[in-house]
C-alpha cells in the first residue's frame, strides 16, 4: 500500500514540476529566438503524428488499402485543406467523408 502512495506522489511530481518550472523562471530566463521559433512547431508535429498513426495504422498494422476509411477520410481532409486553407471546412469534410464511407461500405 505504501508503494502505491509513493508511485502516486512521484507521478504527481513528475507531472507538476516540468509545467511549473517555466512559470517560476518566467521573468529570469530569456529564451533564444531560435528555440522560440522551434517551439512554435511542436503542436503541429505532435498533432501530425497522432493523426497519421490513427489514420494509417489499424490493429498495429500499416493499413494502406481502400477498406481503411480513416485513411481515405484523412486524404480527403488533406486535399480540402490544401485547396481551401480553411480549418473548419477541413474538419467538416473529413468527418462527413468518414461518416459516408462508414455508412455506405460497412
Amino acid at each position: 500500500m505504501m508503494n502505491d502512495w509513493v508511485l502516486i506522489f512521484g507521478m504527481a511530481a513528475l507531472t507538476f514540476f516540468p509545467r511549473y518550472i517555466p512559470f517560476a523562471l518566467a521573468g529570469k530566463v530569456k529564451i533564444p529566438p531560435l528555440v522560440s521559433q522551434a517551439l512554435a512547431f511542436v503542436p503541429i508535429a505532435v498533432l501530425s503524428v497522432i493523426i497519421v498513426q490513427t489514420a494509417f495504422v489499424r490493429d498495429g498494422v500499416l493499413a494502406l488499402n481502400f477498406e481503411n476509411h480513416h485513411m481515405l477520410a484523412a486524404i480527403v481532409a488533406f486535399i480540402v485543406a490544401l485547396i481551401s486553407r480553411h480549418q473548419f471546412l477541413t474538419i467538416i469534410c473529413g468527418l462527413v467523408s468518414f461518416a459516408l464511407m462508414e455508412w455506405l461500405f460497412v
